[in-house]
């Protein structure tokens, strides 16, 4: 289950990205600027509504394994409706901060969106508020069937869900060229994928919610331990998304569209470590539970951050190579500075990435308020000096205090690690990432040479240098930085 949920994963990253990369031209051609800006700004005030899932879905991945491991069916099923209760409290909450936010909304706007764009908007906002509401706690499904290593369906359900989602814009925005359209093919998909998700983990999962007490301790355990992964959501949603709000406040959302590409191409990035990282929550809390030593540890965070590294390294070197003539070929000129912005986050967000199963550990051991904490008070900080930069230096003004922030807050992270579970920061450099990002140098360097005489005049030289690029890397990998064991898993059927 975790080897093939993987590999959709990676299948499923990989579908996002062709068909992401291919449609967004088309998008951003069929809308313009200023409506695929508009469709940017919305996302990222849905991105803060979301993060009132306080976490829960993490909650249930964590709890409902360790009910698992100790077969505690019972404890299961009144923890699912403990849960279910708390996501009511919140599409409630949800729903009231939804109507506040669109009370404000032109006012908010009035000197950066025009009349027809804050019309569309707020209605925008609406359907949004609907879809959160339904989706947040419909998010407990597919929780459940990882916390049962049940990982293949919803990566199935999310590929499927994808290509529809694709088809339905290829068919529909020519001939509905709004923001608004792309609003109602992701809510109705959103919909029909909750439903099939009930019917399988009840139908193979034996899916149950009965409320035998209402346990307080357990309700409070369940809010204390999310809390901190709450509040690390917030920190990531305006780490992503209060970016494009500044720019959209104080800018245009022609800027927005720039930086949201920046960000979006950064978040391509992220979503390759991202796949094994969400999967291995599991395997965390079986440490955790199992009491494992410091040398356990260490030999799991680095095993996975050698797997991501192969990964990483191959996309941020490639990208720092040839990610300007792929920006001009995919969306043109205007978009050039969207390369700025994604190269300073996929440098930034790196090491993070690498050593993220050390985030999965804390959350199973239930010590992640540092890592909240500190990452609040980092982005905060951020933000702050943001609104100071941003009438002067634009876009810039946004990105550098990011980057500076993801790379403070990640050295604090190892600290802790290192205090919380024994991680050696020196020892994972030396097994995890020193010969990989050598080995990038060398083959970044190698290619920028070769480049001086290949130019790139269209996708067919971008797409013959990549490849060419990508075989050198993966046999410079394979054959002189992986270990037997390694390559054993690449070709072990099972």
């Amino acid at each position: 289950q975790l080897k093939n949920g993987l590999i959709i994963s990676y299948f499923n990253i990989g579908l996002v990205n062709i068909v992401g990369l291919l449609l967004t031209p088309h998008i951003i051609k069929s809308l313009g600027d200023s409506e695929y800006g508009l469709y940017t700004l919305l996302g990222s005030i849905t991105a803060y509504l979301s993060i009132l899932d306080l976490g829960l879905n993490n909650a249930v991945i964590r709890y409902v394994s360790k009910f698992n491991i100790t077969n505690d069916k019972e404890s299961e099923e009144n923890f699912l409706a403990t849960t279910f209760i708390l996501y009511a409290l919140i599409s409630l909450l949800l729903i009231a901060i939804g109507v506040f936010v669109y009370s404000k909304f032109s006012i908010l706007y009035s000197n950066s969106l025009s009349i027809d764009e804050i019309r569309e908007g707020k209605l925008m906002l609406i359907i949004l508020i609907f879809n959160l509401a339904i989706t947040l706690p419909g998010g407990v499904f597919t929780a459940f069937s990882i916390a049962h290593q049940h990982y293949v369906f919803p990566k199935v359900l999310q590929t499927v869900k994808y290509i529809l989602r694709s088809l339905f814009i290829i068919i529909y925005v020519l001939d509905y060229p709004y923001a608004l359209t792309l609003v109602l093919i992701d809510t109705a998909l959103n919909i029909i994928a909750i439903i099939v998700s009930i019917i399988y983990v009840r139908q193979y999962l034996q899916f149950r919610v009965k409320l035998k007490i209402w346990n307080k301790t357990l309700a409070k355990s369940i809010l204390s331990y999310s809390f901190w992964i709450f509040l690390a959501s917030v920190v990531m949603s305006s780490q992503w998304n209060f970016g494009q709000m500044v720019l959209g406040v104080i800018e245009n959302t022609a800027l927005v569209a720039v930086f949201g590409v920046g960000i979006m191409l950064g978040g391509y990035y992220g979503a390759f470590a991202g796949a094994l990282n969400t999967l291995l929550l599991p395997y965390a809390t079986r440490l955790s539970v199992n009491n494992s030593n410091a040398v356990e540890f260490n030999l799991a965070i680095q095993k996975v951050g050698r797997l991501n590294g192969y990964i990483l390294f191959m996309i941020l070197s490639m990208f720092f190579l040839f990610g300007r003539e792929f920006i001009l070929l995919w969306v043109g000129e205007g978009y050039i500075n969207s390369w700025e912005i994604a190269i300073l986050v996929m440098i930034g967000m790196t090491l993070p990435l690498l050593q993220a199963f050390g985030n999965s550990i804390l959350e199973a051991k239930k010590k992640n308020r540092f890592r909240s904490m500190i990452s609040a008070f980092t982005v905060s900080l951020a933000i702050y000096v943001s609104i100071l930069l941003v009438p002067e230096y634009s876009f810039r003004g946004v990105i550098y205090p990011l980057f500076t922030a993801l790379v403070v807050n990640s050295f604090f992270m190892s600290w802790y690690y290192a205090k919380t579970f024994g991680f050696s920061l020196l020892a994972f450099i030396k097994k995890a990432i020193l010969r990989l990002m050598i080995a990038a140098i060398i083959i970044c360097a190698l290619f920028s040479y070769i480049k001086r005489y290949w130019t790139i005049h269209d996708w067919f030289d971008l797409i013959t240098i990549v490849t060419f690029y990508c075989v050198v890397y993966m046999g410079i990998t394979y054959y002189f930085i992986m270990d037997q064991s390694e390559k054993e898993k690449i070709w072990r059927k099972q």
